[in-house]
């Protein structure tokens, strides 16, 4: 049959694509009153950038193409914040902070939850060039705001920070092999495993690692980490940063402190947006310092995504 579209492709009918184009103008007007500028990365490029910095963590999701031009590999994109970065790092070429937005539909090779669709359509905010709590509690705030005017119900956050266990792991001078497989049992909760690749480790960082699972919770867990975990600074700071967003924080919030998603490209805190009637994730975000030392020049930023077309099937 050749109207068949290929599986977790779909074509988006009237009523869903008005929602969209509401939710898209409401977001970005949003965006643009924050001072956030517009920007349109292009649908695909070549991999040696597509998959450079945060992108090299989608290199699965990726469909890639041979160029008829250069004979280059090419990728569409499965995320747009590593074009954005590419953009702030390479393009703009400006020393302040800079404020950008986006909307556009990525590709990915396999559904990124049971029964999501491969064609999801991104919008998103990033800030770059600005280190301070203040850039990610602004960002938080705003991604908190952004849901709100879309209507979502609700909304809560889940946050962590990967300098938690990076740190503890830097102190111990635990070697990257190690602290590979301590990472994939953390990232599994797989307490058994930990145990057993902590055995030899330092009894202060083998009980530190073993925490790690169980603070989990309300702002509370901050207070348990801070009394029972080693006193090393990049973790105290980490902390520090955990506690102020909390306190900003409008809508109810949970921390785990053995959340290490984006753990090969994240630098800092890493949150998760959850709302009524969507299944799974429905905004992503994080601050992720250095990404454009790969396109030449280094930058703090920080910023999330949300998916429209989940947040459009629960809007009316």
């Amino acid at each position: 049959m050749k109207w068949v579209l290929p599986e977790y492709i779909e074509d988006v009918l009237p009523a869903e694509a008005m929602r969209i184009e509401k939710l898209r103008r409401r977001i970005l007007d949003l965006f643009f009153e924050k001072k956030y500028e517009l920007v349109m990365p292009p649908l695909l490029e070549f991999t040696d950038s597509l998959l450079t910095g945060t992108g090299r963590d989608l290199e699965l999701r990726t469909f890639k193409v041979v160029d008829q031009f250069s004979g280059k590999t090419m990728g569409l994109r499965a995320d747009i914040t590593p074009q954005v970065a590419r953009i702030d790092a390479h393009l703009l070429n400006r020393k302040g902070v800079t404020r950008l937005c986006y909307c556009g539909s990525v590709l990915h090779t396999r559904p990124a939850s049971p029964g999501a669709t491969r064609e999801p359509i991104q919008i998103g905010a990033e800030m770059f060039g600005n280190a301070a709590v203040a850039a990610d509690v602004e960002v938080q705030a705003l991604l908190c705001d952004a849901l709100a005017s879309a209507g979502m119900r609700g909304v809560r956050l889940g946050i962590g920070h990967v300098a938690v266990f990076r740190s503890i792991a830097q102190a111990a001078k635990i070697d990257g092999e190690r602290e590979g497989d301590l990472f994939e049992a953390l990232q599994k909760k797989d307490v058994p495993e930990l145990k057993k690749l902590s055995k030899n480790l330092p009894a202060k960082t083998r009980d530190a690692l073993l925490l790690l699972p169980e603070l989990y919770g309300g702002a509370e867990v901050l207070d348990i980490a801070a009394r029972r975990l080693p006193k090393i600074a990049g973790l105290e700071r980490a902390l520090a940063t955990l506690r102020a967003l909390a306190k900003a924080c409008s809508v109810p919030a949970s921390f785990d402190l053995a959340e290490l998603r984006g753990y090969h490209y994240h630098s800092g805190v890493v949150f998760d947006a959850y709302c009524d009637g969507v299944t799974g994730v429905v905004a992503r975000g994080g601050r992720y310092d250095d990404v454009g030392r790969a396109f030449g020049r280094a930058r703090p930023a920080t910023g999330f995504s949300i998916d429209l077309r989940a947040m459009a099937g629960v809007t009316k």
